[in-house]
């Protein structure tokens, strides 16, 4: 009889185990599910945008290098340094939106949107002397007389996109927070069309050249802005939109203070891949080194909008759930968060160091930038791996709200720590270019074994309650929440 009671309970806990593993699985696929929900269309919208570039450069090419030479640099530099500034200051409203939303106070987004405009638009104009004096400030960074000054003309014809991204970067947090994601990924394809099309009459058939590029350019960007404010305002957000408000004005020193922490928080992180491609600018035989780090960050960048999109994703569902209150929740969606994006990780990795000696063949027929991109495989293909988990981490950053914290620990991990490890190996121990991309692979890795010991560290339930008496302190009344 003792015998056959042990057996019964072994069968109990085996059938409880069988269920409680059960339970996790249908947990994970539910949140899995709300994470593609917005991850998926994330992805798309970022490559369809980021391939607006793309499509320009493709067009200015067949001018001549001097004009290819000058468009670059205006996309890399100027406009560069200007994206970065205008998405961080974007980010903030992926905070307080998110919350926003969770607590139920939906008709606080509205106005938190137009806040966000009234920075992005100052800022915008602050920005503008940056396109203006174009021409002087690339002379000063040693580029040479014929590119600086045509840049110089090109940033000024391009000055209507840089307004376009002020509005741009808020309505798409906007959109986000309440998981209205496709109808951004539409216009942002229809735009795409809009601009090869346009480039094709303006610079081929037209020959336009330079301007018309521009004058391309600023109709895509606007129609994207334009067709999203019209979505907006014509009653498909009757909760979340009620029109213009004066409360927009009211607060603004808090919202600056989180923007700007979310603009540096961005800013740092893009900057530290241009002082990579600086320092390695300096090594022996720039050209072959250029071109090979110029390859992988290409590669690295493609890979990292799959990041990207989670990156959107975990920072909405964890806003949301703090702003709920559902601390666990939040907890949850970390871990499927990064399990996911890891997962295209260690494919693309395994696809670079699978194809470590062919892929290099895709970009160039240089048999030295060929070696030397080989030879940079590995590190690559542990950058790849790294920065399939990093993003979705600032995510999760972003939607909690330590902006802040993150801007110290980029700090430290990128400029006190990764620069002068790079510049060390790569030019006091001569390993070159794989001695200097170690150094921003090691910058990488500390600041993840950093956001991951914060991540379990971190008080879920506290920072619940703090997401609470945060979205009192900015909002109205909440708005009854269904049972």
């Amino acid at each position: 009889m003792e015998t056959e009671g042990i057996g019964f309970e072994k069968k109990v806990l085996e059938i409880m185990r069988i269920r409680k593993r059960s339970k996790v699985a249908e947990k994970s696929w539910d949140e899995s599910k709300k994470m593609w929900h917005i991850a998926g269309p994330a992805i798309l919208t970022a490559v369809t945008q980021f391939s607006i570039g793309f499509v320009t450069v493709a067009f200015v090419g067949h001018l001549g290098q001097v004009e290819l030479a000058a468009v670059s640099v205006v996309q890399n530099v100027i406009e560069g340094f200007v994206y970065g500034v205008m998405l961080g200051m974007g980010s903030a409203l992926e905070t307080l939106c998110g919350q926003a939303v969770g607590a139920g106070q939906i008709n606080m987004l509205g106005v938190y949107l137009q806040r966000s405009w009234i920075i992005t638009g100052v800022s915008a104009l602050v920005l503008t002397p940056l396109y203006v004096y174009a021409s002087p400030i690339l002379k000063l960074l040693h580029q040479s007389n014929n590119i600086s000054e045509l840049a110089g003309k090109y940033s000024i014809w391009v000055i209507p996109q840089l307004f376009a991204l002020a509005f741009n970067f808020p309505i798409q947090k906007f959109f986000q927070s309440q998981g209205r994601v496709w109808a951004m990924t539409i216009i942002s394809m229809v735009a795409l069309a809009v601009h090869v099309l346009l480039n094709w009459v303006l610079v081929t058939k037209l020959g336009r050249g330079m301007a018309g590029a521009a004058i391309a350019g600023n109709i895509s960007w606007w129609l994207i802005v334009l067709a999203q404010i019209v979505y907006v305002v014509s009653g498909y957000f009757p909760d979340a939109w009620t029109g213009f408000s004066f409360s927009a004005f009211q607060r603004l020193a808090s919202f600056v203070k989180l923007s700007l922490a979310s603009a540096i928080m961005l800013c740092l992180e893009l900057w530290y891949y241009t002082a990579i491609i600086l320092l390695v600018g300096s090594l022996k035989n720039p050209e072959i080194a250029v071109d090979a780090v110029s390859i992988c960050m290409n590669l690295q960048q493609w890979t990292l909008m799959i990041a990207l999109g989670f990156n959107a994703a975990v920072s909405v569902r964890i806003s949301n759930e703090l702003g709920a209150q559902h601390p666990r929740a939040a907890k949850f969606s970390v871990v499927v968060a990064v399990t996911t994006s890891a997962s295209f990780g260690i494919l693309f990795t395994a696809t670079i160091l699978a194809t470590r000696r062919n892929f290099p063949q895709l970009f160039t027929e240089n048999p030295e930038v060929i070696r030397e991109t080989s030879m940079l495989a590995y590190p690559l293909a542990a950058t790849i791996l790294l920065n399939s988990i990093q993003p979705v981490l600032h995510g999760v950053a972003v939607g909690a709200g330590w902006q802040s914290l993150m801007a110290f620990i980029n700090i430290g991990c990128y400029y006190i720590f990764g620069l002068p490890v790079g510049a060390l190996l790569g030019y006091k121990f001569n390993l070159g270019v794989q001695g200097i991309w170690l150094g921003m692979l090691a910058g990488c890795l500390l600041q993840t074994v950093i956001l991951l010991f914060i991540m379990f560290r971190t008080n879920w339930d506290k920072e619940a309650l703090q997401v609470k008496e945060h979205v009192r302190a900015w909002g109205g009344p909440s708005e009854p929440r269904e049972s």
